[in-house]
């Protein structure tokens, strides 16, 4: 059966509220085929994202609106390779709300997360053709601009690759924002600085994934994770690969455009990925 996430703005909602709706949910969904899983709830946005196995986005729409009729505002299909990436994270409590791995059991996880992923593109090349010393400076130029954007979304840094940086952000919009930033600076630092390093060219692919990884001494693992780290790999110097879910969160968001490039077959995944390229202005 197909899996959604669906979205809910709403204002001046409790926890003991969602409780309460997802509990509605569980005794209605029966007569609809419909399995409501989990739901994440951001308190300081007033957002819940529900996780549903359903037949149809229709059921799932139905169940919401029979129960206590707080209907989605957007449903999002996910693709059945990444459903694990959903489904293997954060444990739900007894009324279905995730909670986050790294708090107390009694602090709600405020959401799913954006993983992203640089890379240099031809740093092994072009440390074997100017040496290790000389390799260092467009990596310092890198680490700088990437560091300089993820501060200023307020977003952490989970490692550093050796060529690349793996980020962490709870918005998707905010992933994007800073992936865009990123290339938009590095565009104009190479036009600035053509002369002064004729030698090499500073080029940084980037891929995104949202989902609910695992999280284990400070760092990220699982389908999500490996789904965004993909996604870098497959994508073209300088361009900016995303998931689905990504995509289909921003809709709607003042500047962020994306080109729809169909499915993707990339490496370790049976299925292919329905993938979007992010629309970079300079």
């Amino acid at each position: 059966m197909p899996l959604y996430m669906d979205i809910h703005k709403i204002e001046g909602v409790t926890a003991e509220d969602l409780a309460k709706a997802h509990a509605a949910d569980l005794e209605v969904q029966g007569q609809h085929g419909v399995e409501y899983l989990k739901y994440w709830f951001n308190e300081s946005c007033g957002k819940v994202f529900c996780l549903v196995h359903a037949p149809t986005v229709e059921a799932a729409i139905t169940v919401h609106r029979e129960s206590h009729g707080l209907v989605a505002e957007k449903i999002i299909k996910v693709d059945p390779e990444i459903a694990e990436g959903f489904l293997g994270g954060g444990e739900a409590n007894s009324a279905g709300a995730v909670f986050l791995s790294s708090g107390t059991g009694t602090q709600c996880d405020p959401g799913i997360r954006s993983v992203l992923f640089t890379d240099i593109v031809g740093s092994t090349e072009l440390t074997q053709r100017i040496g290790d010393e000389a390799a260092m400076a467009p990596l310092h130029v890198h680490d700088t601009i990437v560091r300089a954007a993820l501060a200023a979304v307020g977003r952490r840094e989970v490692k550093h690759t050796g060529d690349g940086i793996m980020a962490s952000f709870i918005s998707a919009v905010a992933a994007v924002r800073c992936a865009t930033q990123i290339q938009q600076v590095l565009t104009r630092h190479e036009h600035e600085h053509e002369h002064e390093h004729e030698e090499y060219s500073i080029s940084v692919r980037i891929g995104a994934a949202a989902g609910e990884p695992v999280e284990q001494r400070q760092d990220l693992f699982g389908s999500t994770v490996q789904l965004a780290a993909r996604l870098c790999s497959h994508a073209q110097p300088g361009q900016i690969l995303v998931s689905n879910v990504i995509a289909e969160l921003c809709i709607g968001k003042k500047g962020l455009l994306f080109q729809d490039l169909g499915e993707a077959h990339l490496k370790g995944f049976d299925r292919p990925i329905h993938v979007h390229a992010v629309q970079v202005t300079n």
